[in-house]
């Protein structure tokens, strides 16, 4: 699944992690694939799950 690097720099933002967001933003790519990339979000500490959590329960809500 693609991200948009700006997600994730704003997720760990979010979260406080502004020296994670800033290291993520020069080493990940513009869109991140979650598979390919997963050992650089588990560097710092992003589960994609995390991410799309917010639109997983939405689309629930939606198709129920």
């Amino acid at each position: 699944m693609e991200i948009d690097k700006s997600q994730i720099l704003d997720f760990l933002r979010s979260k406080g992690q502004d020296e994670k967001a800033q290291q993520a933003e020069q080493e990940l790519p513009d869109s991140v694939d979650t598979d390919q990339h997963s050992d650089l979000l588990a560097k710092f500490g992003v589960n994609p799950q995390d991410l799309l959590g917010g639109l997983g329960g939405l689309g629930g809500k939606l198709g129920g």
